[in-house]
């Protein structure tokens, strides 16, 4: 195998799987359009009766939709009027039968309001309304009585009352319908018939799925297996099926088939922003008043002057680390910290030195006899340089004198025992624990206003770019 071979070879499991991801993210985007479609059948069938009437009728089906009867019939009554006028004219027997009829089934349309099963009920309100303005009647019975006569239908006028008929009130009438109601009392909806093909295709998506993460990761049983995939159980549901936009935001960003990143950074952003401010409160807030709390029980007090109350401490190395951390401190200090300063410390000696002795009348004596002018100075540079070096051996015997650790324990026992005895006084425990308690007030009044002046943009900011420099 060629290094070209084994080089490109392991991206062809890659590109095969991001393929398949991108075709069921497209399935999905599909699936998901049929969804919206039939969400905006019911309200927008007017339209689409009127843009795709072809259309319309056969998906009526899926929705139970019937034309209405009564409508219906009316409409049948008003063709078969146009054609027997034309073939024997307004005053036959026939044409005046068929106004009758129109008459009677107009009086029953706005009676009955057969648009109201339909929830189209506006519908009825217009076609009134027109026939009101078209008759210049007040009464729509009125109106349709006169509409529906041979004096008002003559020869000359009908063409001309039939277009109106036409253009104003049949398309209000050809879009109402009957829609059937099934046995649990809801209206029938067969969309699940176009549905289940996808819900099948994505039941066996989410198995192999679930099956491929079952053994990438033994220690998961089947049900958390599946867990890892929870926003695809979403495609599986025949209801709330509008909630199929979570899976299929996730499925687009997964792909790549859409760059989310910046709508995925806003709403983290917009939610971090509008729920960290009060979480911060919340928290601070509570911290300090447990703290306030503890204070008022005498938890605190309880703790520091009754060391046998304590919890026992868990010493996990056998090691005092506060004490080894000072020690450590105070070695670093004396033999690394002190020689490196040694020059300053002994010219501030010096100088403290020289301002000292130059109060003293006899130093200043000296210095007026001939020849002994520099013999002050050279005095005041070498007891500062003795006194550093003193100062310094002293220090490092004392920090491995067993005996000066031995005193210098029991002057800190001895210093907590008297404390300790101090602060068991009542007085001086209330002054306390009043004062602490008024800090920790202030604390939390000043912590809230900080977070009310500056917010949580800035920490957002600060958060952002370190994320941003951690991908670089």
């Amino acid at each position: 195998m060629s290094f070209a071979q084994q080089t490109t070879s392991p991206n062809k499991p890659n590109r095969r799987r991001r393929g398949i991801e991108r075709f069921f993210a497209i399935v999905a985007v599909v699936n998901f359009c049929l969804v919206l479609f039939d969400y905006s059948y019911i309200p927008w069938r007017d339209f689409y009766f009127h843009t795709v009437p072809s259309f319309t009728q056969r998906y009526d089906f899926f929705k139970g939709i019937e034309p209405h009867r009564e409508t219906e019939r009316y409409l049948a009554q008003v063709n078969a009027l146009k054609q027997k006028a034309e073939q024997t004219g307004l005053q036959s027997q026939e044409t005046e039968s068929l106004l009758q009829e129109l008459r009677f089934l107009s009086n029953e349309m706005i009676e009955d309001n057969p648009f109201a099963e339909a929830n189209k009920s506006g519908s009825l309100a217009k076609i009134k309304n027109q026939i009101r303005a078209r008759m210049n009647q007040e009464s729509a019975h009125r109106a349709f009585d006169l509409f529906w006569s041979t004096q008002h239908l003559s020869q000359e006028n009908l063409q001309q009352e039939m277009s109106f008929f036409n253009t104003q009130l049949r398309p209000l009438m050809e879009t109402n319908y009957y829609r059937d109601i099934s046995t649990n009392g809801k209206f029938v909806d067969k969309f699940w018939l176009i549905d289940l093909p996808f819900v099948i295709l994505f039941s066996c998506e989410f198995i192999v799925r679930t099956l491929a993460i079952s053994r990438k990761y033994p220690d998961l049983n089947w049900l958390q297996a599946m867990l890892r995939r929870w926003f695809d159980l979403l495609l599986l549901l025949p209801f709330w099926r509008w909630l199929r936009i979570i899976p299929l935001t996730v499925r687009l960003y997964q792909s790549e088939l859409v760059d989310l990143e910046p709508l995925r950074e806003q709403i983290n952003h917009d939610v971090v922003i509008n729920f960290a401010e009060e979480i911060t409160e919340i928290v601070g807030i509570r911290i300090i008043d447990q703290a306030q709390d503890a204070l008022k029980r005498g938890d605190v007090a309880n703790w520091v002057l009754n060391p046998n109350s304590r919890r026992p401490y868990i010493n996990i190395n056998n090691t005092n680390e506060v004490q080894a951390i000072a020690t450590r401190l105070l070695d670093l200090s004396i033999h690394q910290v002190l020689p490196k300063m040694q020059p300053d410390i002994e010219a501030l000696v010096q100088h403290m030195v020289v301002n000292s002795l130059n109060q003293s009348p006899l130093y200043r004596q000296i210095q007026n006899v001939p020849g002994m002018r520099r013999l002050p100075d050279q005095l005041t540079e070498k007891l500062a340089t003795d006194i550093s070096h003193s100062a310094y051996s002293t220090m490092s015997t004392f920090l491995q004198d067993p005996v000066v650790l031995q005193l210098s324990n029991q002057l800190v026992e001895n210093f907590i025992q008297a404390l300790q005895v101090e602060l068991q006084k009542q007085q001086n425990v209330q002054e306390l624990q009043s004062l602490v308690i008024d800090l920790l007030e202030e604390i939390k009044i000043n912590y809230v206003k900080g977070i009310a002046t500056e917010g949580v943009e800035k920490l957002w900011e600060e958060s952002y770019q370190i994320r941003k420099i951690a991908q670089q």
